[in-house]
């Protein structure tokens, strides 16, 4: 919920007021309790916008950083651990060298 930013016309009482964007705005002055008080326009306060359809990249949270840390550091251990389990896989072929290509496509 924003903060508003209010000040009375008749008395210039200020002050700001934490509401919902769907409450209306005051029009009693807490000083002078008459109906002159009017909702002044400003840059106001970020909104934290939290829940799904925002930018994924926007207001992580704790667990998400969390999960995303484990899966980096997991990352770099299984690349570890990968290493033995490249030995069960069949090398890449290496590059072969300037030569190799006319005898390869003749061969092939």
């Amino acid at each position: 919920m924003p903060t508003y930013d209010y000040i009375c016309d008749a008395c210039g009482h200020e002050f700001e007021a934490y509401e919902s964007i769907k409450a209306d705005p005051q029009t009693l002055c807490p000083g002078c309790e008459k109906h002159t008080l009017r909702r002044k326009i400003g840059p106001g306060a970020a909104i934290l916008f939290k829940g799904s359809g925002f930018y994924q990249t926007d207001y992580r949270s704790d667990s998400y950083k969390k999960a995303a840390k484990a899966d980096s550091s997991g990352g770099g251990s299984s690349s570890g651990s990968g290493s033995g389990g490249d030995a069960a896989k069949p090398a890449p072929p290496a590059f072969p060298s300037a030569p190799t290509p006319s005898g390869g496509g003749s061969a092939g």
